[in-house]
């Protein structure tokens, strides 16, 4: 599939589609068997709580709204630190999973941090289909994840192959 991918900083406009797109990765609470009204204040509620979490934990991140050929079809939300780049949030639109977009993006902060000499790290929930992609991108379990043998989530990192000068 061919795709022109371009960023725009996320506004306050932008709210419905992120909560669109948040929806979109729960189906854990869509299984619940919840009324509509009652599943969308409670996806509305966790929806709120993780971007207010990102956004203390990452005050000076980019988070911006990917487009490909001009239409909306994800986030892209990326903390630049001295010691990383870290990759809070990646979510793509399910009609645009598994096309190519997801594995750009990440190829595009590969080539970033590898020119910064840094590691890219993110955070994957343990059974997430996107952990499969991470992996085949070079992705590897940090030595605490490698720990972590209960929790939900891993922490991934790439590092850049050394550099010669």
């Amino acid at each position: 599939m061919s795709h022109t991918l371009s960023f725009r900083p996320v506004t306050a406009a932008d709210d419905a589609f992120l909560f669109e797109l948040y929806a979109s990765t729960r189906q854990d609470i869509a299984a619940l068997g919840l009324g509509d009204s009652r599943r969308t204040a409670l996806m509305h509620v966790q929806w709120m709580a993780q971007r207010n979490g990102y956004r203390l934990r990452f005050p000076n991140a980019d988070h911006q709204v990917v487009l490909v050929n001009g239409q909306q079809v994800g986030r892209l939300w990326v903390s630049r630190e001295p010691g990383e780049v870290r990759v809070v949030d990646i979510t793509l639109l399910p009609t645009h999973r598994g096309t190519g977009v997801g594995t750009s993006l990440l190829r595009s902060l590969q080539e970033e941090a590898a020119l910064a000499g840094k590691p890219l790290r993110l955070s994957v929930a343990r059974e997430s289909p996107a952990r499969r992609l991470y992996e085949r991108l070079g992705f590897t379990l940090t030595p605490g994840a490698a720990a972590n043998t209960t929790g939900p989530f891993l922490t991934l990192e790439w590092n850049p192959p050394p550099r010669y000068t």
